[in-house]
């Protein structure tokens, strides 16, 4: 089959939307860190809306551990279909990324951070890639950082996101060029502030200059990004060759919903994203603490739960009476009460959206694939709020489910001698059959994996699961 490309877009049926502009005329302002498929199926496709008005917005995508999405999509000169998943799906084509580059080419990232044209750098690296500690902070114990404070500015390619940051910021300074955003886009509560905070800790342990020049004029704002995206597999591909009568190495697909809210707060020129339904708001975090907490907590205790029960995707978990009653009770009455509501949200119907977003049988969202990762997201996603309601004196009977569902997870990985995707494998696989040894990690749990009010309501949620 004819491969997707700029010369086979002509060829594309009329039902296809696709890029409207001169893509010749596009220049890349953004760098993004990450160009996976939550970024292409969320970020990028909002500045390919913004590019029908505004050619400075384009995109350089950077991946620095895999040449795979580089592999699929520079010879489609950056483009790719995305797959919006309704009772009808629609298929659109988006042109926003120019380039990928990878971490094999790192003269080539430096120059592409520290371009005149560049006003956003931009990361969707996971809660991992920031390399923190449990507390939020840069861990300069990871070998990512010590080697990077080893490499200074002028030694070996950066090992980790901050150190690209902090080494691509140096160049521009010392070019004399304006400070950039830096815009996290992952699930990480307060990130704009985590990673400046990390930004500034490495640069002074490199460059005290740097340092002073970042925060003085860089900018790091935090946002909050939402878009159920599953992952990419051979049936979408076959669907979507059928659907655009092409044959695109990496198509992705998502829920037609999405939300962006981005702090107001930019180094130099803000891109007009409100084209795209982004919003610009003074505080982000009542945004982020509703979306991390009611659907990404959700979210990976349906992951946990479901796997036990022998479920496979979100919409079949949903679809299992008992566990949608439980996880809706888990949301109303437990993790609601944690979350103070932004100007204009209400929490009931966010939470009917949500349930309503679940079940959405047009998405095959793995359970296995929300499960990943589980030791860097359980803080952000449950444990926060099982704090917060031990300090109220509120119940964490019902929080403390997924908890024990995930140690069930890890206990039957272990004795099965199966992998798990996860930074912390190695680690979590040797306590697994021993839950309070689990707990007592305190890179996870921090000194709630102490505290005997939550010791005492796992030990009892480990009663209760499989």
């Amino acid at each position: 089959m004819t491969a997707l490309s700029p010369e086979t877009l002509a060829l594309l049926p009329q039902n296809v939307a696709r890029p409207g502009w001169d893509r010749s005329a596009m220049r890349a302002g953004v760098v993004h860190f990450g160009p996976g498929a939550f970024h292409r199926a969320h970020q990028a496709a909002a500045f390919d809306t913004l590019l029908e008005s505004d050619p400075r917005w384009g995109i350089t995508g950077v991946s620095l551990h895999s040449q795979g999405v580089a592999r699929a999509l520079n010879p489609q000169g950056g483009l790719y279909t995305l797959a919006l998943l309704d009772t009808q799906t629609r298929y659109r084509v988006i042109g926003a990324i120019g380039k990928v580059l990878t971490g094999a080419e790192p003269e080539a990232i430096l120059a592409a951070l520290a371009s005149p044209d560049t006003r956003i750098i931009s990361a969707t690296v996971t809660e991992k890639g920031y390399c923190l500690t449990g507390e939020g902070q840069l861990d300069f114990a990871h070998p990512a950082i010590r080697a990077d404070v080893a490499s200074g500015l002028a030694g070996n390619a950066p090992a980790s996101f901050t150190g690209w940051l902090v080494r691509g910021l140096a160049a521009r300074r010392r070019a004399g060029l304006p400070g950039v955003t830096v815009l996290s886009c992952d699930n990480l509560a307060d990130n704009g502030r985590k990673l400046e905070a990390a930004t500034l800790a490495l640069a002074q342990a490199i460059d005290p200059d740097t340092a002073r020049w970042i925060e003085d004029s860089v900018r790091f704002p935090n946002a909050m990004v939402d878009s159920i995206t599953p992952a990419s597999d051979d049936t979408l591909r076959a669907q979507v060759a059928q659907a655009i009568g092409l044959d695109d190495a990496w198509p992705i697909q998502r829920e037609p919903f999405t939300q962006w809210v981005i702090e107001d707060t930019f180094a130099g020129e803000r891109p007009a994203l409100e084209l795209a339904g982004v919003t610009f708001a003074a505080d982000v975090r009542p945004f982020e603490t509703a979306k991390l907490r009611l659907l990404n907590g959700a979210h990976s205790s349906l992951a946990y739960i479901g796997l036990g029960l022998g479920h496979e995707t979100v919409a079949q978990a949903m679809a299992d009476p008992h566990l949608a009653a439980f996880v809706e009770r888990l949301m109303r009455e437990d993790i609601a009460p944690s979350v103070k509501a932004p100007p204009g949200l209400n929490l009931s119907a966010y939470i009917d959206d949500v349930l309503a977003r679940f079940a959405n049988p047009a998405i095959r969202h793995l359970l296995s694939q929300i499960a990943w990762d589980g030791s860097q997201k359980l803080p952000y996603r449950l444990l926060d709020t099982v704090r917060d309601a031990l300090s109220a004196g509120r119940p964490i009977d019902r929080l403390a489910i997924p908890i024990a569902a995930w140690l069930r997870f890890l206990a039957r990985a272990a004795r099965q001698n199966q992998p798990i995707t996860d930074p912390l494998a190695p680690d979590l696989l040797a306590r697994a059959e021993d839950w309070r040894a689990v707990l007592a990690m305190a890179p996870i749990f921090g000194p709630l994996g102490q505290d005997p009010r939550f010791l005492t309501a796992v030990e009892a949620a480990l009663a209760e699961t499989v």
